[in-house]
């Protein structure tokens, strides 16, 4: 049990490493949008494969996100990687900030495509 304790604490830390990476300016382009997917995929709360269906459910959350750290981790440069872990560390132990506005932008999103989705549904039973 310990060990999946430290195996998702070093995911959340590399998580967050990749977030403080995403805003470096030595960071290829290229880099940078591949790890603000990877972050925004595992902060979302929306899954490829909703959890309630059994094992699949759970597949991205123990196979696709760590996969996407690991290679956003390899397009990164190490002396980039080094800076953004003590970051990480540090914010792992003050806790993380809490952004109102970012959350309720990706609330008001994801409201907006249930909205359009929901009327697209319905059109089509019309």
């Amino acid at each position: 049990m310990n060990k999946i304790k430290t195996w998702a604490r070093n995911l959340k830390k590399y998580v967050y490493v990749l977030y403080f990476a995403y805003k470096d300016p030595r960071v290829p382009w290229y880099a940078k949008v591949f790890t603000a997917c990877v972050v925004a995929y595992a902060f979302s709360p929306i899954d490829f494969i909703p959890d309630f269906i059994p094992v699949l459910g759970y597949l991205d959350d123990i196979i696709i996100v760590p996969l996407g750290i690991k290679l956003a981790l390899k397009m990164i440069p190490n002396a980039v990687i080094k800076d953004c872990e003590e970051k990480a560390e540090e914010l792992m132990v003050k806790g993380k900030p809490k952004n109102w506005l970012v959350g309720t932008l990706i609330i008001i999103f994801w409201g907006i495509i249930l909205i359009w989705g929901s009327m697209a549904i319905f059109q089509y039973i019309k």
